[in-house]
């Protein structure tokens, strides 16, 4: 479960990447807030917390992103 939660939460790391680019702010919605929340209930289910943080770090900086982009009001 937490190399999935891994795998969820690299893909998620590629969406923010691609999200902080100007006029593709829009995929933090589409893509990395929803494999960012999959990765992160499956980093709860499993015992190693590496896939939990990641994923939690990846979030907070696409909440972020969001915010700051007026995406979140």
């Amino acid at each position: 479960m937490n190399t999935a939660s891994i795998i969820f939460g690299i893909l998620a790391v590629l969406g923010l990447v691609l999200g902080f680019l100007p006029l593709l702010g829009w995929t933090n919605w589409f893509v990395t807030l929803p494999l960012g929340i999959i990765g992160l209930i499956l980093g709860a289910i499993s015992g190693k917390r590496g896939g939990l943080v990641l994923c939690a770090v990846v979030l907070v900086l696409a909440g972020l992103r969001l915010v700051i982009g007026g995406g979140v009001i």
